[in-house]
């Protein structure tokens, strides 16, 4: 007994002192890399590929990060998404600051460089991997605020600039003819001065349902602005509507409240084929449409289920490598008598969930319906 009693306390006394083997987790062995910098350096830098997002709080910034969750590879491929001021200062992001490859941004921002700024070369230099979800105007006012016409001459935040809000929103007023006083900050800044009575509203352009306005108190004295659409911006907006289930506690059950909405857009730079920057957003579209079907799960942004990387958008020019990749789906299906009836049963199915289908959509098949055809041939076979 005593010789156990004796034994333990030694190992006590080593396990003290550190000099028994541990038996916790090793570190990563990426982190015990002892090769020379120049060598480390290279390789991190090889593959690595950034991505504007937008505002930490925004959805683009959440699609950002679970581009980088999924599309992760290694050394063969990291993804950075980039904190960035929102969807109109990212496309001069992409134009002019180093390290950004794809962004997330608008149509409506892209014309605006293209006809107002007059961006040289624009519809060369930038190009779109797909269209992603339409962002909705989200004018949020104190209750004496019953129209848009009330706003004339009021203080309205658009958020910082370089926002979405702080270009779309100025050019919606604009197109209405309302003149009010612009100013540029912070949104729980904002937030917080419209519940005061600083400011009369607070303009954001971003998918619904945004958390925060979600989880406002019934009796905070806010509500959600509507916006008509008229011809004054038919060209650039869609018609889009806030319904009780966006938002329980400003919409009334059974209402709606409309509003304007403008296609997201994720863009990229069109690198000179052959150079590096080239061969990384190369390796990304292929990555992005091969492990498509993984942004399906429940643990990412739910929008991820509306997107038809087929769809196009207006004014723009397809990244070649996304239309090529787009042409292999639709060769995958190419002899198969029931890819007619399998592609309009889904065709059916996404304009059920009210995601609109034109001719332009159809020309070609994207990877989820690829997806679809391959889990519904899964499910026959069992």
């Amino acid at each position: 007994m005593r010789r156990v009693v004796l034994a333990l306390a030694a190992a006590f006394v080593c396990v003290w002192a550190g000099t028994l083997p541990s038996m916790s987790q090793v570190v990563p062995k990426s982190l015990q890399d002892s090769s020379p910098d120049a060598a480390i350096r290279e390789r991190k830098n090889t593959w690595t590929i950034g991505v504007a997002g937008g505002l930490m709080e925004g959805t683009y910034m959440r699609f950002a990060d679970e581009l980088a969750k999924v599309l992760d590879d290694g050394d063969n491929l990291r993804i950075l998404p980039i904190v960035s001021f929102g969807g109109a200062g990212n496309l001069e992001d992409l134009l002019y600051l180093k390290g950004v490859d794809i962004a997330f941004t608008q149509s409506d921002v892209f014309e605006y460089f293209r006809s107002q700024r007059q961006t040289p070369n624009l519809d060369k230099r930038v190009q779109y991997i797909a269209r992603f979800p339409l962002s909705e105007v989200h004018i949020l006012a104190r209750s004496e605020i019953k129209t848009l016409e009330d706003l004339r001459g009021k203080k309205v935040s658009f958020g910082p600039a370089g926002t979405a809000a702080s270009l779309t929103g100025s050019i919606i007023l604009q197109r209405f003819g309302i003149e009010v006083e612009q100013l540029l900050i912070d949104q729980s800044t904002s937030m917080q001065k419209l519940r005061s009575g600083e400011i009369a509203a607070l303009v954001r352009v971003v998918a619904k349902p945004v958390d925060g306005l979600a989880k406002l108190p019934a009796n905070s004295g806010l509500h959600l602005l509507p916006i008509p659409f008229t011809k004054h911006v038919q060209d650039l907006y869609t018609v889009s509507e806030f319904t009780s289930q966006d938002y329980p506690t400003l919409v009334a059950p059974g209402q709606s409240v409309d509003t304007l909405a403008v296609p997201a857009v994720l863009a990229v730079y069109n690198w000179p084929q052959g150079t590096d920057r080239y061969r990384r957003v190369e390796r990304f579209v292929d990555r992005l449409f091969t492990n498509w079907n993984k942004f399906h799960s429940p643990q990412f942004h739910p929008k991820w289920k509306d997107i038809n990387l087929a769809a196009t958008v207006p004014g723009w020019t397809r990244f070649h490598l996304a239309d090529r990749m787009l042409q292999r789906v639709a060769a995958a299906g190419q002899g198969d008598p029931g890819l007619q009836r399998d592609f309009d049963s889904f065709v059916a199915r996404a304009e059920r969930r009210g995601q609109p289908v034109n001719q332009s959509d159809r020309e070609a098949l994207f990877r989820e319906f690829l997806t679809w055809r391959e889990r519904q041939g899964a499910t026959r076979r069992q």
